[in-house]
């Protein structure tokens, strides 16, 4: 016999030999030993994780007469005549070339003869989803209830596509991606086989290359033993499959580590000259760190997808980067990625966007500057720290730079005095807390009220934001605030609102304020009647409006009122 592809050299025999699909296969073992066979089965799921393998060795394992645990012997005669496609009573059909109604009409009439040797006549429909809507249709009866004689297995990628009315008659089974290393492990163990010499790090290539499918790995395999020879070398894989270096994305996160600008310009350069499509790099940068948030997250490299070369220098990077700032820069290339699918000059947005990431400043958390603060003792080294450290705080989804100097002066009043106060903690939080409300007076709420004001304006400005902006502050008593308004109307939003605006209170203001709201009716009715006078004489260009949602409208969003 002549040459044979690997994929057909060495497709699996047996359910023991299917890889990556364990969950699938034991399901069908089980349902032969239990005599729990259905009429229709459907397997779905990417190219090349076996699907009609997996069929062919479940028609074998039907109609063997010697199986063992459910396994066909692949010795009798149904095994060899079905393995030959030679049996009369498997028939395998591609669903893309036989999709019409006409194929479907004499698919129906030969499923009433019964089988001529085995047990079942079993019928093998491939990429079932090209069939048309008639044929869909017109087979629903057949496919519902056919005879006991007939097993039915369809096999597709795409199985949205295929009517629910034929998915609900079959037992669907999805076949997933096979794992990197599942991938690995098979194409040691065939090259072990052929004598034929590859590390790990050309497995690691091969692998990622054909993304979860088995029989495109061992086509990328013959491919490379015919350009190499029994002896592979990966830098000579990676450059006949034009795939990326992994060396460059070990560039790329030094460089933001040791802020050099030059070598993006090198590596993009690189990029250009060999050329490598940006968005592929791009797609392996992100893979790159995450590669390194799993070594950060886990303290180990077991769940980072490379070559056992690199697992070591990715635990050079344990201490380097931050977990805040791995997000940052993993949300960073997510947004690059899409924007450089519609950008006109690649090469040049992609200098940009890592020079931006290069350029990013650390971060740090509160609890890490704080102690900072305690364990510096120069005012010196405290103005560098504050000069070089950015905290990122958001109270209402947004980002603000507290300096080191002002969260000083809020905790001074413990630390200055530390030795003299009792070791007890209960009374060290008590004069903690009696420090932070000496600060919480009427004049902190009004030096705050006006952001308080515009935060709620960006949350519910038609609502909410026209209502609070009429308030007039009059004192503070405790938690308690005390307004006034003009406008009659507003006490009854500000009820409706009031665990809201407690809830956006103690976020800008540290507590929760209860707003209680005195009106004045001789102001009011006086505000009213100006109003009216106001409307009456046509002496302003803007229309006025007792209702302050009315002023809004018609005032901001030119609106018009009808009488």
């Amino acid at each position: 016999m002549g040459y044979q592809v690997t994929a057909r050299k060495w497709r699996p025999q047996t359910f023991s030999t299917v890889v990556g699909q364990e969950h699938i296969t034991e399901t069908l073992k089980n349902a032969i030993l239990n005599n729990r066979v259905a009429h229709a089965y459907l397997f779905t799921g990417p190219r090349g994780v076996g699907k009609t393998t997996t069929a062919r060795i479940f028609a074998k394992a039907l109609n063997c007469k010697n199986p063992s645990n459910a396994e066909p012997c692949n010795k009798c005669e149904m095994c060899m005549e079905i393995q030959n496609a030679q049996s009369m009573d498997f028939i395998e059909i591609d669903g893309a070339s036989n999709r019409g109604i006409d194929e479907v009409r004499k698919l129906r009439e030969s499923v009433k003869y019964a089988p001529a040797k085995s047990k079942y006549k079993i019928y093998i429909i491939d990429e079932v989803h090209m069939l048309t809507r008639e044929s869909f249709n017109a087979f629903l009866k057949t496919l519902e209830e056919p005879p006991e004689h007939i097993i039915f297995i369809f096999a597709t990628t795409d199985a949205h596509k295929v009517p629910l009315t034929i998915i609900s008659r079959c037992q669907r089974f999805d076949f997933r991606r096979i794992q990197l290393n599942t991938i690995k492990e098979t194409l040691a163990f065939i090259a072990k086989a052929e004598e034929i010499n590859i590390d790990d790090k050309t497995l690691t290539i091969i692998a990622k290359k054909a993304d979860g499918a088995l029989r495109d790995a061992e086509s990328y395999f013959d491919q490379v033993v015919s350009y190499c020879g029994n002896k592979i070398d990966s830098d000579t894989v990676a450059k006949m499959l034009n795939l990326i270096d992994d060396e460059v994305y070990f560039d790329i996160s030094n460089a933001i580590l040791n802020k050099e600008f030059i070598t993006v310009f090198n590596v993009t350069n690189k990029i250009y000259e060999n050329g490598w499509d940006f968005i592929d790099f791009v797609d392996g940068l992100i893979e790159h760190f995450r590669n390194i948030m799993t070594v950060i997250l886990t303290e180990r490299t077991s769940l980072a997808e490379t070559a056992d070369v690199y697992r070591e220098r990715y635990m050079n990077y344990l201490n380097q980067f931050s977990k805040g700032d791995l997000l940052r820069i993993l949300n960073y290339l997510s947004t690059i990625q899409q924007e450089l699918r519609f950008s006109d000059n690649q090469k040049l947005k992609l200098e940009i966007s890592l020079s931006h990431l290069v350029g990013l400043e650390k971060t740090s958390t509160i609890s890490e500057l704080l102690s900072e603060i305690n364990s510096t003792s120069t005012n010196e080294k405290k103005n560098e720290i504050n000069k070089s450290i950015k905290l990122q705080y958001t109270p209402a989804q947004q980002t603000s730079t507290i300096s080191l100097e002002s969260m000083e002066k809020k905790s001074s009043s413990v630390v200055q005095k530390s030795s003299e106060l009792p070791k007890d903690k209960n009374v060290l939080n008590g004069t903690s807390r009696k420090a932070e409300s000496e600060e919480f007076n009427f004049e902190f709420v009004s030096n705050k009220w006006q952001f308080f004001i515009d935060e709620i304006s960006n949350e519910r400005g038609l609502t909410l934001g026209p209502a609070v902006n009429s308030l007039e502050l009059q004192s503070l008593s405790g938690n308690q605030l005390n307004v006034s308004s003009n406008f009659s109307e507003i006490r009854r939003t500000i009820e409706i609102n009031k665990k809201y605006l407690e809830k956006k209170s103690e976020n800008i203001f540290g507590k929760p304020l209860r707003i209680t709201i005195s009106t004045n009716p001789a102001q009011t009715i006086k505000y009213e009647k100006k109003l009216t006078k106001m409307n009456d004489d046509n002496s302003v260009t803007k229309t006025a409006s007792i209702d302050p949602y009315e002023d809004v409208i018609i005032n901001e969003l030119g609106g018009i009122k009808v009488n």
